[in-house]
C-alpha cells in the first residue's frame, strides 16, 4: 500500500508503532520495522543521551529497515537534556522523529538540519496546524479514544481525522481506536494516510513487557478505562486496576482542589513495576479504550500482515461489492 506517509518515511506499510514509555524499546521498534511499518524506540525510556545512543545501536543491530525516536517534550517543571537526545538521535543515523506533549517548534531547527523527519503527535486541529506552521513533516491525530493523553477536547475521531483532512497540507496518520484492518481502511476513508497503534502493538509477543500487562489488555473491553487527572488539565485515560480507582476516589473527594502530590505516588514513576515486573494495580498506565478489540497476542509480523491482508479484502471486495450492489 502506498500513501504519502509511505513515502515520507521509507516504509512498506502505512503503519507506525507510537512511542510508549518502557515499551518502546529496541526490540519492540525492530520487529515493526522489520514487519514493514515504522518501528518507534521512546527516547525518556533510556535515563541518559548515552543510554539512547546504546539503544539505537541495538536497534540496528536488529534491523535494516527504517526506525524512528520519540521524543516527548514535557512540562517546563521537568528538563531532560533535550539537545544531547536529539544529537544521539542525529549522530545514530535516526531520520524519524515523533514528537509529542509541549510544541517541538525550539528544537526544529536541529532536527532538520540533521535530516530528520518530525511527525508530531497532537490532539486537535489547531494543534496540528501549529506543527504544520513550524515546519513539521507529518502529524498524528490523536482522538479522544486513544491511551495515554486525549488532550481536553474530548473530540472523537471519526470527527477529529475528517475536520484534520479539511486543514491541513502535510501528511497525517490517525492515532487512537487503532487495531486492526477496519481500522486502517477507516483512517484512510477519513483523510488519514495511515495509523499510528500502541495499546495493539503491546499485545505482541515481542513486546519487552511482562505477559501479565498483555494479558490485561487481552481481557479488557472498552469500558475498562477510566479518564483520570481532569481536574489537573493533565487528563490521561488510563486502564483501571485498584490503584486508577483509588485515584478516582481521591480526585473525587478533593474536587477541584486536587493537587498532583494527592495522586503523585501512585502515577509517578510506577512504569518499570508495572511493564517489567508486573504489579498490575502498583499504579496507573496508558491505555486505550481499543483494549475491547484485542484478542489474541499474536508476532508483529502476524498482526501487520493480518491488518494488511484483511485491509486489501475489505477494500477490494467489501466496500467495492456495495458500488456493485
Amino acid at each position: 500500500m502506498k500513501t504519502r506517509i509511505t513515502e515520507l518515511f521509507g516504509i512498506k506499510h502505512p503503519i507506525i508503532q507510537g512511542g510508549m514509555h518502557f515499551v518502546g524499546l529496541a526490540e519492540m521498534a525492530a520487529a515493526v520495522s522489520n514487519a514493514g511499518g515504522l518501528g518507534i524506540i521512546t527516547g525518556l525510556t533510556q535515563p541518559t543521551p548515552e543510554a539512547l545512543s546504546k539503544e539505537i545501536a541495538r536497534c540496528r543491530e536488529m534491523t535494516d529497515k527504517p526506525f524512528g525516536v520519540n521524543l516527548t517534550f514535557l512540562p517546563g517543571f521537568a528538563n531532560p537534556p533535550y539537545p544531547e537526545y536529539i544529537d544521539a538521535i542525529i549522530q545514530g543515523g535516526v531520520r524519524a522523529v515523533e514528537t509529542a506533549g509541549r510544541s517541538p517548534e525550539q528544537y526544529m531547527p536541529a532536527l532538520k538540519a540533521g535530516g530528520v523527519k518530525v511527525i508530531h503527535k497532537c490532539t486537535s486541529v489547531r494543534h496540528s496546524l501549529k506543527a504544520e506552521k513550524i515546519g513539521c513533516d507529518a502529524v498524528s491525530v490523536d482522538g479522544f479514544e486513544c491511551g495515554g493523553h486525549p488532550g481536553e477536547d474530548d473530540v472523537p475521531n471519526m470527527i477529529l481525522l475528517p475536520r484534520a483532512a479539511e486543514e491541513l497540507k502535510i501528511p497525517f496518520v490517525a492515532s487512537g481506536g487503532m487495531a486492526d484492518a477496519r481500522s486502517l481502511v477507516a483512517a484512510l476513508a477519513l483523510g488519514a494516510e495511515g495509523m499510528n497503534m500502541g495499546t495493539r502493538f503491546i499485545a505482541t509477543k515481542e513486546a519487552p513487557v511482562h505477559e501479565n500487562v498483555k494479558k490485561a489488555i487481552v481481557a479488557a473491553s472498552e469500558l475498562d478505562t477510566r479518564l483520570i487527572m481532569r481536574n489537573l488539565r493533565n487528563t490521561e485515560r488510563v486502564l483501571t486496576n485498584a490503584a486508577v480507582e483509588k485515584i478516582v476516589e481521591i480526585e473525587h473527594t478533593k474536587g477541584e482542589g486536587l493537587g498532583i502530590e494527592d495522586i503523585r505516588e501512585l502515577v509517578g514513576g510506577v512504569y518499570p513495576r508495572i511493564m517489567q515486573k508486573g504489579e498490575m494495580d502498583a499504579g496507573a498506565w496508558s491505555c486505550g479504550m481499543v483494549a475491547g478489540l484485542i484478542h489474541d497476542i499474536p508476532t508483529v509480523k502476524e498482526l501487520i500482515d493480518r491488518i494488511m491482508s484483511e485491509a486489501t479484502v475489505i477494500i477490494r471486495k467489501r466496500l467495492e461489492g456495495f458500488l456493485d450492489a
